[in-house]
């Protein structure tokens, strides 16, 4: 059995812990299931810190689990590297990169970094749960995102972002599951764990391209140097998936979908679905014009044309006031 005090995983008639000398409650007989290996190396490593709940999913990178911080008893979810990559060191080191990055990037829609731990090949982050899900669960979901809703989300996110560029940072991952909602539905940009900054060098070699294919700038899919521009690109390919049920350029491997963002225009989203509202359509596709001077030259600048959508938007009062909220938290209100 795990131990209630320190986690460490014992037999399970052992009276007293074998780590902490604390005495284990009674059972009434052997586990009928071994016990997950990762979930057993996380408990050890964070000891009585988390109470580790359960396992919620994961992708390339790392497993995601939900746990409980000790003893304050806050949700929390618990992000930890695979044990593989834990022992690449610049994928380690990337990791990392994504506690520093969002650590100095403290905004009201950035999802923060509680904490981090290394302890042999267990490497994790520790970050608030957020009960809405992500907007990859939604377009899954509901296939057709409401616009007004998806107005608002990108408002929230463009903010968001305008302050990490502010600051040095290009996300460079911007995707429907790297946007998170909380039970107010309000929108939370998380995941900078290929961020760039200004205090950090490069660790990847110049025309070696990171990030998720779909969602690439044509600058970013060709391996070049990028700025926060690179990110609107991004948003506005979620916005487009968000909008018709899928991203704008799809191929059979990331190859292929690389080639299309850097040499195919978009189909206009208005031909994609005519339900579209065409001044939000509008929106979207300039953030996805091929060259960076051509999009919005900044966060904040797209989260006002999206605000002005919403402001003559029908039933939008919720969604603007949500986005409204969102610019006016951001420094300085003139911008």
């Amino acid at each position: 059995m795990f131990c209630p005090d320190c986690g460490t995983w014992n037999r399970a008639l052992a009276a007293t812990c074998s780590r902490c000398g604390n005495g284990l409650p009674d059972v009434a007989g052997a586990p009928l299931e071994k016990p997950d290996d990762e979930i057993s190396a996380l408990r050890r490593a964070t000891g009585n810190r988390y109470r580790i709940l359960r396992r919620l999913g994961g992708g390339g990178m790392a497993t995601v689990f939900r746990a409980e911080q000790m003893p304050l008893g806050r949700e929390v979810v618990v992000k930890v590297l695979h044990s593989h990559l834990a022992r690449d060191a610049e994928m380690a080191e990337r990791f990392r990169r994504e506690a520093e990055a969002a650590s100095r990037l403290v905004h009201p829609f950035i999802c923060p970094v509680l904490d981090f731990g290394h302890s042999g090949e267990t490497v994790y982050i520790v970050m608030p749960y957020l009960s809405g899900g992500s907007l990859a669960d939604r377009v899954q979901r509901e296939r057709n995102v409401a616009p007004r809703q998806t107005a608002s989300a990108a408002a929230q996110v463009a903010v968001a972002l305008d302050h990490a560029h502010d600051r040095g940072v290009v996300h460079r991952d911007v995707k429907p599951d790297n946007i998170l909602f909380d039970e107010g539905d309000n929108a939370f940009i998380t995941d900078f764990g290929i961020a760039t900054a200004r205090f950090h060098g490069r660790l990847t070699a110049t025309g070696r391209a990171m990030g998720t294919p779909h969602y690439m700038s044509p600058e970013q899919a060709m391996g070049k140097l990028v700025d926060g521009r690179s990110d609107i690109y991004a948003l506005g390919v979620v916005m487009y998936e968000a909008l018709v049920g899928f991203p704008p350029f799809d191929g059979a491997d990331a190859f292929s979908v690389g080639y299309k963002h850097v040499h195919e225009k978009p189909v206009p989203l208005g031909e994609v679905d005519s339900r579209v509202p065409p001044a939000l359509a509008e929106i979207v596709m300039r953030c996805l014009e091929k060259p960076p001077e051509n999009r919005y030259p900044r966060g904040l600048a797209l989260a006002d044309a999206l605000l002005a959508y919403l402001s003559r938007a029908e039933h939008a009062g919720a969604s603007y006031r949500a986005a409204a909220l969102a610019r006016r938290l951001t420094s300085p209100p003139n911008a």
